[in-house]
């Protein structure tokens, strides 16, 4: 304790340039951590949205997630229901589970023939009550703004393009688009007229024996072509009730979202209807370890004989990870940076007291005072620096961080259209802030040994000399 009341005494005596090395320490915490905290909520941000769309973990056939895009058809699961009430009922997931669900996704070519204009997409069949639940997740507090599905209580037969697909298929006036140019006002060919052609007659014939009693097609009434379980061509009437905005050009350009009985219907037909995927939701990201493991359990005793795997959302989404990596780098080199800079300045201040104070120091040698004595004054000193720069950082981060979240500010994730308020987390982010404060403590006290160790090494004749 002696040892360091003299080390506050030392800095004190020149309160300037404590001051000044402080200040510097101080910058360096609070934007380590302003920036920390930012980067930890736009990767929880992140993962809020990948978990609202995906779900935590999916049961999907074997090779699926590298082959399936080719052939969904191929990879689909036949017996899914008895599957999910099994994951339901089970007594170890039940507590963790928030929503356990199908879906089907296939490949098909959509058309609005009225306008003589035709597109491939990518369609999915879900089911609409369990997506919109999905997309009510909000584990971290991020205040989601993720849409709703807009397909509840509609007919079988409804559903939800993207932008791009609607601008494509030349039904943006219908849908009520804004910011969506006709192909006449970029300057291009419609390919339709008032005597635009009708379907072809075999797709024609294909979508009137589905529909049969449907009422006349609507400006918004797309034709879906795909491929059924056996091969051949089949086609369903779609009446599109919204376009939405998805985030990315190619998703956007593509995707078609449908009731899932209706998806059935056009692959599977008569047949027994199969999914693609099963997605589950939790209700912590941190339960996963733990409902991964108990799924492959469940698979391997009661359908031992299907050929099942369980992804988690990283594996369906890997740029997930790359936001991680590409956060931390930043983070990392920005410490790096400010770490240079206090040790910069910090050596420069000890080796400053060292030179004012070298006869005091040859004084106390000579007065008994060990090598080991004087360095250990002035990595004190040092250690005092951080220990303060550090706490005045977290004290002033903290109020730093509260006005940012209530500025109203808001970003939108990597691969999202809508927005997430921009949040600073720090408070609550105890390993932020406290790694923080001691690896800047760590290196302050690295920058004061080569000055302090240089002190103590000075001898006492040239010491009691030096003026």
């Amino acid at each position: 304790m002696k040892v360091f009341s003299l080390a506050l005494r030392n800095l004190l005596r020149n309160r300037r340039r404590s001051m000044t090395t402080l200040l510097a320490m101080v910058v360096g915490v609070v934007a380590m951590l302003i920036f920390g905290g930012y980067a930890r909520n736009a990767v929880l941000s992140t993962q809020t949205g990948y978990v609202q769309f995906h779900g935590h973990l999916q049961i999907q056939h074997q090779g699926y997630f590298l082959y399936g895009s080719g052939n969904p058809v191929a990879y689909g699961i036949a017996d899914y229901q008895r599957i999910i009430d099994a994951v339901k009922n089970d007594p170890v997931l039940r507590p963790m589970l928030v929503v356990v669900t199908p879906s089907l996704r296939l490949n098909g070519i959509a058309g609005n023939f009225s306008n003589g204009v035709s597109k491939s997409v990518v369609a999915t069949g879900v089911v609409v009550d369990d997506q919109n639940k999905m997309r009510k997740w909000d584990d971290y507090g991020s205040l989601s703004y993720a849409p709703q599905i807009a397909l509840a209580g509609t007919p079988p037969d409804s559903a939800v393009v993207g932008t791009g697909v609607a601008r494509l298929l030349q039904m943006c006036a219908p849908l009520k688009l804004n910011n969506c140019p006709s192909p006449v006002e970029v300057g291009m060919a419609t390919g339709a007229s008032d005597n635009a052609p009708a379907a072809p007659a075999g797709i024609a014939a294909l979508s009137q024996a589905e529909q049969s009693n449907a009422p006349a097609a609507s400006a918004t009434h797309v034709e879906l072509l795909a491929a059924n379980v056996r091969g051949a061509p089949n086609v369903t009437g779609l009446n599109v009730v919204r376009a939405e905005n998805w985030g990315v050009k190619e998703i956007d350009d593509a995707l078609i979202v449908m009731h899932l009985a209706q998806a059935q219907r056009l692959v599977f037909g008569s047949a027994t209807p199969q999914v693609t995927a099963i997605q589950i939701q939790l209700v912590h990201t941190s339960q996963m370890p733990v409902a991964k493991a108990r799924l492959e359990q469940l698979l391997a005793t009661q359908f031992k004989g299907m050929p099942l795997e369980i992804l988690d959302f990283e594996t369906l989404t890997p740029i997930y990870k790359q936001v991680i990596q590409f956060f931390d780098s930043i983070f990392g080199f920005m410490s790096i940076l400010i770490y240079v800079i206090v040790l910069f300045t910090v050596g420069n201040t000890m080796s400053m007291a060292v030179v004012e104070r070298t006869t005091e120091i040859a004084t106390l040698r000579a007065i008994g005072q060990r090598r080991s004595g004087i360095r250990k004054l002035f990595i004190c000193e040092g250690f005092l620096l951080g220990v303060v720069g550090g706490v005045l950082g977290i004290l002033i981060a903290l109020p730093y961080a509260y006005l940012i979240n209530h500025s109203g500010l808001a970003w939108a994730p990597p691969g999202y259209s809508y927005e997430y308020p921009v949040t600073v987390r720090v408070w609550g982010d105890f390993k932020l802030m406290f790694g923080t404060a001691f690896s800047l403590a760590l290196v302050v006290v690295i920058s004061a040994w080569w000055p302090a160790n240089r002190a103590a090494k000075l001898t006492i004749v040239d010491g009691l000399r030096h003026v």
